[in-house]
């Protein structure tokens, strides 16, 4: 378990995140038509799991837009939005805010990717949602950053990230 906190209050997560030279666990998420993408298909892609809590918050909607500006351009490199909100919400959101360089995921359906990459929040007003979470993983899906956000309230590190790709 890892402790954060949100404006001071502290919580919880379901574990650790994976480590830097590790494997990526694998995982089945559902897209905005409500079609799954798991990892083992993105192979040979360089990949940003930007982890939050929801779309509908102040921070989450900035780490979007902001990576939605920074992976413009870049080659073999895909953004995934990973929270819980319905593909419904996370949709209308990119539709609205003009957010084409990002893939919103979500994983309302199953439980098992929060506890395989340790981002459940298990307590506090949050619980159930994910912690804000920074995750790199190059072409051959191993892990070459992350970042456990401490404060829910703050910006993850995005240079930190985006050096390792």
């Amino acid at each position: 378990m890892a402790k954060i906190t949100l404006r001071g209050n502290p919580a919880n997560t379901s574990g650790n995140l994976p480590s830097a030279g590790s494997k990526a666990p694998d995982f089945t998420l559902v897209k905005t038509d409500l079609s799954s993408l798991s990892l083992s298909e993105l192979k040979g892609k360089k990949l940003v799991l930007s982890i939050s809590p929801s779309l509908d918050t102040g921070i989450c909607a900035t780490s979007v837009r902001k990576f939605n500006e920074v992976a413009a351009g870049r080659e073999n490199v895909m953004v995934l939005a990973i929270t819980k909100d319905l593909p419904f919400a996370s949709g209308r959101f990119c539709s609205t805010e003009g957010i084409t360089n990002v893939v919103p995921l979500s994983g309302f359906r199953d439980t098992a990717f929060g506890k395989a990459y340790g981002v459940d929040i298990v307590d506090g007003p949050f619980a159930g949602l994910y912690a804000r979470v920074l995750i790199v993983v190059d072409e051959n899906g191993v892990v070459t950053h992350s970042q456990l956000v401490p404060e829910i309230a703050q910006e993850p590190d995005y240079d930190a990230a985006l050096a390792t790709l």
